[in-house]
């Protein structure tokens, strides 16, 4: 399919999912076709941690009160740093990132510790001896950051090219917002985020050969009653080596040089109710984790009163960290070769 032909379809099939939104309010939540109806425009956004801090232990599960006290003391942070006076940054100092104005991670938590639900103690389970020692490898060459030689040494995330579509689809700092599309025989999940498309084919069809690597893998989808099971494979290297911090499913790996073979993602989607999905991962990479590792939280329908629709996220289109990044570098190097 031709682009301007893909953009149209697309442009389409948005429309449809956004009267309204999700199909919420019908009782029947499904699509002309008999398929569950997942469509609709959600955000994942929550202040629950991938992992569960170690000082909870066992503690899977927060109170209502204590989901209260999480959620009121996030709202007052913003509000603070809202009102605060501006700090300055001195001659050569770190300028930083985005203030707190520009992020959007959510107010509120889960009613668990952590986004992880196995193992049972809610946290990341080892690596394999081989990834240990390959993560050792890459922390003693680049002790502080890595080298900035090209563009090849900087991370898809700072390049712009991936980051939390998934899978598996993890909250991160801002536009944690999603749209999801069906079709008899695709599901579409668009994210807000660098605007990534996955197109999951749910006709049956296998796989693509395994020589055939792509940034967000190779999905394929079936129906599992009323849940959408879809499996990831063929998840290039350079994505799931991309680094720990943000969000990506893969980015678990934190650059530890594991292998791209074997690594299989599992998502779940079910209709939770008329303006919510629940959502469940498993993460498999036995030449890096000891063993499997899965996850749950909810999407959220945007509210009718809310704008339901998604602002493109121009990132690569005006991406100047790039060149300052490796410009900055060669201005370094200048430096230090100078008498």
């Amino acid at each position: 399919m031709t682009r301007p032909c893909f953009a149209a379809a697309l442009g389409v099939l948005v429309l449809l999912a956004l009267a309204p939104a999700g199909a919420a309010g019908q009782d029947d939540q499904r699509t002309p076709w008999g398929d569950p109806d997942l469509q609709g425009t959600y955000t994942n956004k929550t202040i629950t941690p991938l992992e569960r801090p170690e000082a909870l232990g066992d503690k899977a599960f927060l109170t209502d009160e204590e989901v209260a006290e999480q959620e009121q003391a996030r709202v007052q942070r913003n509000q603070d740093l809202l009102e605060a006076p501006p700090r300055r940054t001195v001659a050569g100092g770190n300028v930083g990132g985005y203030n707190n104005f520009w992020l959007d991670g959510g107010t509120r938590p889960t009613n668990r510790t952590s986004l992880i639900v196995d193992p049972p103690n809610g946290r990341l389970p080892a690596r394999t001896a081989d990834a240990a020692a390959r993560k050792a490898a890459h922390d003693e060459a680049y002790p502080v950051e890595g080298p900035f030689d090209s563009w090849e040494d900087l991370e898809l995330n700072d390049r712009c090219l991936v980051w939390s579509a998934g899978p598996p689809m993890l909250p991160s700092a801002y536009n944690n917002n999603f749209i999801v599309l069906q079709t008899p025989d695709h599901v579409v999940i668009y994210a807000e985020m660098i605007h990534d498309t996955r197109i999951i084919p749910i006709d049956g069809r296998g796989h693509v050969p395994a020589s055939i690597r792509q940034w967000h893998g190779d999905a394929r989808g079936h129906w599992e009653g009323e849940t959408l099971v879809v499996e990831t494979t063929n998840v290039r290297k350079t994505t799931a080596n991309a680094g720990a911090v943000g969000g990506d499913p893969v980015l678990l790996r934190m650059a530890s040089g594991g292998t791209e073979d074997t690594l299989t993602v599992t998502e779940r989607f079910t209709r939770s109710g008329p303006d919510s999905l629940h959502y469940e991962f498993t993460v498999d990479d036995p030449t890096h984790f000891s063993q499997a590792f899965s996850g749950e939280f909810p999407f959220t329908a945007f509210p009718a009163d809310e704008l339901p629709f998604l602002f493109e996220y121009a990132c690569h289109e005006g991406n100047y960290s790039m060149t300052n990044i490796l410009g900055g570098e060669r201005a370094q190097e200048r430096a230090t070769d100078q008498p």
